[in-house]
């Protein structure tokens, strides 16, 4: 048996309420309710399948409405083959048997209970609001072509409602799949270190600052920093990212990513109500609440009117040619019922969220979380993407940009420093690297600067210390390091006493000051390095470019985006660098936040719908003004949740070109949706106003219009944001 195969089986066994499937570690996790389920059972099939089972018992919550209509969906299945069963039943007593007529209403009145199962209590319902929906309708045309003698059509109209919502029911579960999962796969219990000792306790109960052990293969519990042990985790429930994430001691994890083969032992940092899979679930449960414009639309239009309409229409099918036309009553009851039945809305209604669950789903399986339709269709609309700088365009970090030796260093400083290997490159490619290949001079400049600053804990230390050992370059030994507060360091190698930090400290030639000062000038922070007063080289540090950056806005501008803008309230020398070198249209600089939501509405009114791109910060009036306000790295923000309507969960700018283009494709099915919808409704309405189409014809053609755009609609669960 196939992984798929197993999977689908599944879903639809009683008690299972939720199925995650880890292609690349095999394990099938499953939330289920344990009075309903045959563990052994499925054991048994997952060892077909030559995956390893982890089973979860059901949290002791009450059902979403989607978890229980889902939950209901096995006996759907059975009602309708039931429906299928008592039709064909009914059907072959009546035409090719000798047997009383009452065998073969009994069995269409079987049919008629077994196929009207669910609509009969949602038609209910709605008529205790006094309402008529789309269930009443398809009621009433049933009992009516029982009522002229057409019991058979009546039953064939049951089982292919009762066929098309059991089939609804299956593909909408399918578009929920990938955000049920991140639901329901919340870990439960955590292994803590309470007084030298490790007990597991519900997770509910660890408390901030506490050091928890995330054995190899298990959930991580809360959001925290590993302190000890080296992993890959799989974080691609969190921030998407498809290949494991390498953690070392400093890095960051998240509550519900997936440990890898080694052990860590991780200081939580945020309680388990406000982790970053809690403040997700928080969004995406608001995401269900929410509807599209398009959808509250056309529900508000079929819900309060058109149902009535069609009332109206089938009563004046009826009147008309019993009074005017000379119509016997059975032809024209067959007639009307047949009308009432091609012009309910069910396509209509399933159109649109077909489309924009698909799509909300496609999207969450990307990295990239809409809040709710509203903004999935906000995003189609986009003409104009601005961007902050800090944080957004770059790294936030400050990072080696520049290396620079200088004359009056010793000719080679390999020469002065023999004893160390220096690789030409790097072993593995540098995520934010400004500078390119280096020289040999460049090298050993650098790797003296990282050897002086490497006992240091400023920040510009670090970024020199990080830049060395990002390109490979050996560690050399320095003694004697010490602070020149607000100045620099010192430190002794091979005897000689080097100094780095501000050039204020070295004797400066003209031409040495002019380089430092083109450096400043593109917003950089220069530190010298030499022995004595002379000077052997200068190194600028700046916040790095995302290395993805350009590559997004020139994929952006291919996507159809008129107007590609960066504002930032840095000084215009830095922006207008940072923006030709990524090849944005217009720079704005120096501004407050009021200014960019200024700016915002004046780009808006010139060009259209703008979307804003921030760390979620100091953007949150930007993002709150915008069209589409778009969090970056919202997998370590909470303001991003609050301000934002569509969130990158993780710090990468390549999957925001493809979550428009997705957008964009959803919108144009919507619309493919209802065009078609309408089509069919409208031909299928003429044909049975003048008798032209049958009553079984009319149920086929409604019913396979409805499945039709459900299919349509789910083909959006087969795109995938492209990212890298």
């Amino acid at each position: 048996m196939s992984t798929q195969e197993l999977i689908t089986q599944l879903r639809t066994r009683p008690g299972v309420l939720a199925v995650h499937y880890d292609e690349q570690e095999r394990v099938l996790t499953l939330r289920y309710d344990g009075g309903r389920v045959n563990v052994a059972d499925i054991e048994a099939l997952a060892r077909s399948a030559g995956a390893t089972l982890r089973m979860l018992p059901a949290e002791t919550r009450p059902l979403t409405p989607e978890e229980a209509e889902l939950a209901a969906l096995p006996w759907m299945i059975r009602l309708t083959t039931l429906t299928l069963v008592m039709v064909i039943v009914g059907w072959v007593v009546e035409d090719f048997t000798t047997l009383p007529r009452w065998v073969a209403w009994l069995s269409y009145a079987v049919a008629y209970a077994s196929g009207g199962f669910y609509s009969i209590q949602e038609a209910w319902e709605t008529l205790r609001k006094r309402q008529f929906d789309v269930n009443f309708l398809m009621i009433v045309a049933a009992v009516g072509a029982a009522i002229v003698g057409q019991p058979r059509e009546g039953a064939i109209l049951m089982f292919l409602f009762s066929l098309s919502g059991t089939l609804e029911t299956y593909a909408m579960g399918r578009t929920h799949a990938s955000i049920r999962a991140l639901l329901d796969m919340t870990p439960k219990e955590a292994e803590v270190y309470r007084d030298g000792t490790l007990v597991r306790v519900p997770v509910e109960e660890v408390q901030v600052g506490e050091i928890v052990l995330v054995r190899p293969g298990a959930q991580v519990p809360a959001d925290g920093v590993v302190v000890r042990g080296e992993s890959a985790l799989n974080e691609a429930s969190i921030t998407g990212e498809s290949m494991p994430v390498e953690k070392r001691p400093g890095a960051k994890v998240f509550a519900g990513t997936i440990n890898g083969q080694g052990a860590l032992e991780v200081r939580v940092t945020t309680s388990v109500e406000n982790s970053t899979l809690a403040r997700i679930v928080q969004v995406v449960r608001e995401a269900r609440e929410q509807k599209a414009k398009s959808q509250d639309f056309t529900d508000r239009v079929i819900g309060q009117y058109y149902a009535y309409a069609v009332v109206g229409l089938t009563l004046l099918a009826i009147i008309v040619p019993l009074l005017f036309l000379g119509w016997d009553l059975k032809t024209t009851l067959y007639r009307a019922m047949t009308l009432m039945v091609v012009a309910s809305p069910c396509a209509l209604v399933i159109s649109i969220p077909a489309a924009l669950l698909s799509a909300l789903a496609s999207a969450a399986r990307g990295g990239v979380l809409f809040k709710g339709g509203r903004h999935l269709e906000a995003a189609a609309q986009v003409r104009v993407v601005a961007f902050d700088k800090t944080g957004t365009l770059t790294t936030g970090r400050p990072g080696v940009v520049a290396v620079i030796p200088v004359d009056g260093a010793p000719v080679s400083l390999e020469e002065a420093f023999i004893g160390a290997d220096m690789p030409e490159h790097p072993a593995q490619p540098i995520p934010d690297d400004q500078i390119g290949p280096l020289t040999p001079e460049q090298r050993w400049l650098l790797a003296l600067a990282a050897a002086i600053e490497r006992p240091s804990e400023h920040p510009l230390a670090r970024a020199i210390v990080r830049g060395a050992d990002e390109r490979g370059l050996p560690v050399i030994e320095a003694s004697g390091f010490e602070a020149l507060t607000g100045a620099g360091a010192t430190a002794t190698i091979q005897g000689q006493r080097l100094t780095i930090g501000r050039p204020m400290l070295f004797d400066l030639s003209p031409d040495l000051m002019e380089q430092i000062a083109a450096q400043q000038e593109l917003g950089r922070t220069v530190v010298a390095l030499g022995c004595g007063r002379t000077v052997w080289g200068i190194i600028a540090i700046a916040d790095t470019v995302r290395p993805e950056a350009a590559a997004a806005v020139a994929r952006l501008k291919r996507t159809g985006i008129e107007r590609v803008v960066l504002l930032t309230g840095d000084n215009h020398q830095v922006a207008q660098a940072i923006g030709q070198a990524l090849g944005v249209d217009e720079v704005y600089a120096d501004l407050l936040p009021d200014q960019k939501v200024a700016v915002l509405r004046e780009l808006e009114q010139r060009y259209g719908p703008v979307a804003m791109i921030g760390d979620g910060v100091n953007d949150a009036p930007a993002l709150a003004s915008a069209t589409l306000g778009v969090a970056m790295g919202a997998a370590g923000t909470d303001v991003a949740l609050e301000s934002a309507d569509m969130l990158l969960m993780s710090d990468d700018l390549s999957r925001l070109p493809g979550a428009l283009r997705l957008a964009r494709r959803a919108r144009a099915i919507v619309r493919q949706n209802l065009a078609f919808a309408f089509t069919v409704m409208a031909v299928l309405m003429v044909f049975a106003m003048f008798g032209a189409i049958p009553l079984p014809l009319g149920v086929i053609g409604h019913e396979g219009s409805t499945l039709i755009v459900v299919a349509n609609g789910l083909r959006l669960l087969a795109e995938r944001i492209q990212h890298g």
